[in-house]
């Protein structure tokens, strides 16, 4: 009997042990988290509107911090921008490139939009649009992935980091983005947006976009098995919103891109509008949010899984 409760108490002992390793493998610094949330929707940003000094501020951030991370520069660029003019306006996606071991030449892309709509023309009061979940939360995400990843080390395909530019203008810079790429090496697009608020679905989970258009959510759901953490279809179908965010410029490529979002956007009183500040933001879920992108998609990232390609048909409204 003795012998009996030793095994099981053993037994018990390897679980919760295996468990919380799995646990601490993933390592996202949420004071690093708050940095990056509070710097990009400072008011010292002025709404990041591209064009303006906001954006170009924001843009050094962001290369500031690709730099210190130690990713590469995309392609045959000089710097970390992706230079092109958009009806008369300078812009610039900022990209950072994390090289891949055993499979260098398939790609999966980290992203998310860090303009905004800058400030109101006239008025008294708060004019300053902050756009802190809209998208800092994003970009604080794909920050805190870019160096998670880093310091891991073990990505087998090359993981390539974009904050894109003028997703508030119509997918600029993600249409840009895609213009020239070989859509075929690229496996996955993994793209944050308002990851910054408790969904409707309740604590400790996310909502993905356009989740029956391949099978990525499902692959992404089997490695959240046991974390505590769960991911569900997105519940604003009439919204359309697989088509109203980067990922749309991709997957009309045939890569496998969807958003994931934790942001109750039909009851979101702070979406565009000058309210949406960090500090209506919980640093917390961004974090848990943020980890749970990193263990969801970690199997992709090292070539174990490999997303079904997309096939687009937009339905009709």
């Amino acid at each position: 009997m003795n012998r009996i409760k030793s095994l099981l108490i053993f037994a018990i002992i390897a679980v919760f042990s295996v468990s919380t390793f799995a646990q601490e493998k993933i390592h996202i610094d949420t004071t690093t988290v708050r940095k990056h949330l509070y710097t990009l929707a400072s008011d010292d940003m002025a709404g990041r509107k591209p064009g303006t000094e906001g954006i170009e501020k924001a843009a050094q951030y962001i290369e500031g911090e690709f730099k210190r991370i130690g990713l590469k520069k995309y392609n045959n660029l000089k710097t970390y921008r992706q230079n092109f003019e958009h009806k008369g306006i300078k812009m610039f996606n900022v990209i950072g490139v994390l090289e891949g071991k055993s499979r260098k030449d398939e790609y999966v892309i980290v992203s998310a939009h860090y303009d905004h709509l800058g400030t109101k023309k006239s008025g008294e009061g708060d004019l300053i649009f902050n756009g802190a979940n809209d998208d800092a939360s994003g970009v604080t995400g794909v920050l805190a992935l870019a160096e998670y990843f880093a310091k891991k080390g073990k990505n087998e395909r090359t993981i390539v980091f974009v904050a894109f530019t003028a997703e508030e203008m119509g997918l600029v810079g993600s249409r840009y983005f895609g213009k020239d790429i070989d859509a075929s090496k690229f496996v996955a697009g993994i793209n944050l947006e308002l990851i910054g608020k408790e969904p409707k679905t309740g604590p400790k989970t996310a909502w993905l976009t356009g989740f029956e258009r391949s099978d990525f959510g499902k692959i992404i759901q089997k490695n959240l098995e046991g974390t505590g953490y769960k991911l569900f279809p997105d519940p604003y179908v009439k919204f359309n919103l697989f088509f109203r965010s980067d990922n749309a410029s991709l997957a009309r490529l045939g890569v496998p891109s969807h958003t994931f979002s934790t942001t109750p956007i039909d009851i979101d009183k702070n979406y565009h509008q000058v309210s949406d500040e960090a500090e209506t933001l919980d640093v917390g879920i961004i974090t848990e949010t943020i980890k749970a992108v990193a263990r969801g998609t970690e199997s992709i990232i090292n070539g174990k899984d490999t997303p079904t390609r997309v096939v687009i048909k937009e339905k009709k409204k």
